[in-house]
């Protein structure tokens, strides 16, 4: 692709064709500078089929905000709006809104409250809110899902893995299994989610991680094409990078070839004053072979080589492995926790696509009006209630129990003060015989989650490092209950509505069904 067509299709025409003509109409209607508040968030976490997520991993902000700093409508993008036409053959967009975009059309009046990257998120909760003029903001919709959901998505599945591993280091690898050039967005959500290392070069250098990785079952075949040996191909890995070498030992014979090489190279540079680094598994029984790889590796004196597995893995494999060798690795003489220390899981195509739930199902919904000093609340109907909205300029407040564990994100209207009130009542979303009541002073933290990310299209927030990322995500997860951060069936996290939001929803409900009803009577009268 052209630079100059990759800018189209990369700058801010990057969003969906409806959003253009919507805002055409808002701009019809005169309503187009009207201040508006669209929420964005996601309505149920993944469910990977044998096993779910009790929480997310909110990411993909920063590139999102590196995003709407270079989006703005040039006069290329004017001229090829200009150039569109309906079925009729009539032009689309009009030159008067076309005029408007030109000298309006950035997001420098756009203001954005966000949950921060690396905070462990909920459904239903705003992860962030856009406020400003509704042509603009309604444009922005399909970008900020397209940065926040897939990232979001990887996080969440690399902490899954992440914890699955015990402690194990995590290589993400899935560059050549992810969706072109996403999968750099998908690295830095696998970073964010727990992932230590990453094999793509590039991307792992702009993030400041260095890229990890083995060598190609393909070396081994070229050294054998050519009448040369497997351990020919070692010894050649081996003399290039004496103090990184770790050797892909399943080309022709784990058990029988590839670790008995493996381990004459490593004696060899033993020898020499070199410390391999250990060897990669990537085909059969992953649990067995690394149990007698490492009884092979121990009785030779490598007991500290590092024993990579990879092929296929997700959390659950992971899970499954090391259940095997925690019940079958003493029978061979090898302690469990040992070689559950030294093992690293290269996981790639189920970590990169999410496999099992490939999408997050993240939504950005109009929820307010601003009419003078008000904002007027919006609900949109479903007859899924858990679809229903909950409309409103809102704050949402993160609840802790005398343990310093989260147990529930309370939404509030915006200029509630539920911090300085005795008690909280708690509202179920959608089902009004589930509410509770919670003393405040029984709490041991109340706190805020949205912050300014974006004033009035100036910055109010420094992006953290990746390493700060981490850090809030398993700070998160750490003041999580157990249950709640469960592989299989995790225990539901409590997301509740204050009185004050539970009562507005309820008559904007109503309301909307009245006029409904009203305009149904009327249709059947005429």
């Amino acid at each position: 692709m052209r630079d100059a067509d990759r800018q189209t299709a990369e700058g801010i025409l990057f969003t969906d064709q409806y959003q253009l003509t919507m805002a055409q109409l808002y701009y019809r209607m005169g309503i187009h500078e009207q201040q508006a508040q669209f929420d964005h968030f996601f309505r149920k976490y993944p469910d990977y089929g044998q096993h779910q997520a009790g929480y997310c991993v909110n990411a993909g902000l920063e590139w999102l905000l590196d995003w709407l700093d270079g989006a703005r409508f040039r006069e290329r993008d004017v001229d090829y709006m200009r150039s569109m036409r309906g079925r009729s053959g009539k032009r689309i967009f009009a030159d008067d809104f076309l005029a408007w975009l030109g000298a309006n059309g950035n997001f420098d009046a756009i203001s954005i409250r966000a949950i921060p990257e690396g905070r462990v998120v909920h459904p239903n909760v705003p992860i962030t809110v856009i406020t400003g003029p509704l042509a603009m903001a309604q444009i922005l919709e399909s970008p900020l899902l397209n940065h926040l959901n897939y990232q979001t998505l990887i996080a969440t599945k690399a902490a899954r893995v992440k914890a699955s591993c015990r402690g194990g280091q995590v290589l993400e690898f899935g560059m050549r299994r992810g969706p072109e050039r996403g999968a750099n967005a998908g690295v830095r959500g696998a970073l964010i989610g727990g992932a230590d290392f990453s094999s793509n070069a590039g991307i792992s250098h702009v993030l400041g991680k260095t890229p990890m990785g083995t060598h190609a079952h393909s070396m081994v075949q070229a050294f054998i094409a050519r009448g040369g040996s497997e351990i020919d191909s070692f010894r050649a890995y081996a003399e290039v990078y004496p103090d990184d070498c770790l050797l892909l030992v399943d080309t022709v014979n784990t058990l029988q070839s590839g670790v008995p090489n493996a381990i004459r190279v490593f004696e060899e540079l033993r020898r020499k004053g070199h410390r391999p680094v250990g060897i990669r598994l990537d085909s059969g029984d992953l649990a067995y072979l690394a149990i007698q790889s490492a009884k092979m590796l121990n009785e030779a004196g490598f007991a500290d080589a590092r024993i990579v597995l990879s092929n296929q893995l997700d959390e659950l494999v992971i899970w499954q492995i090391i259940t095997q060798i925690q019940e079958e690795s003493a029978r061979y003489g090898v302690e469990p926790q040992s070689l559950i220390d030294r093992l690293i899981y290269g996981v790639g195509t189920r970590l990169i696509t999410s496999s099992g739930s490939p999408a997050l199902d993240g939504v950005y919904k109009l929820v307010a009006l601003r009419s003078g000093s008000d904002w007027l609340p919006a609900i949109k109907i479903s007859e899924t209630p858990a679809k229903t909205l909950n409309p409103g300029h809102k704050q949402v407040w993160r609840l802790y129990d005398d343990r310093g564990k989260a147990i529930a994100d309370y939404l509030c209207l915006h200029d509630e003060k539920p911090d300085e009130e005795p008690s909280l009542h708690l509202h179920h979303p959608t089902d009004h015989t589930k509410h509770r009541t919670v003393e405040v002073a029984r709490l041991s933290i109340m706190e805020p989650l949205l912050v300014d990310i974006i004033r009035d299209g100036r910055p109010a927030y420094a992006p953290p490092t990746l390493d700060e990322l981490r850090q809030l995500r398993s700070r998160d997860e750490d003041r999580l209950d157990p249950g709640v951060r469960r592989l299989m069936n995790p225990h539901i996290y409590h997301v509740s509505l204050s009185d004050s939001l539970w009562n507005m929803k309820q008559r904007l409900i109503a309301e909307a069904k009245k006029s409904g009803n009203q305009a149904a009577t009327a249709r059947s009268s005429n």
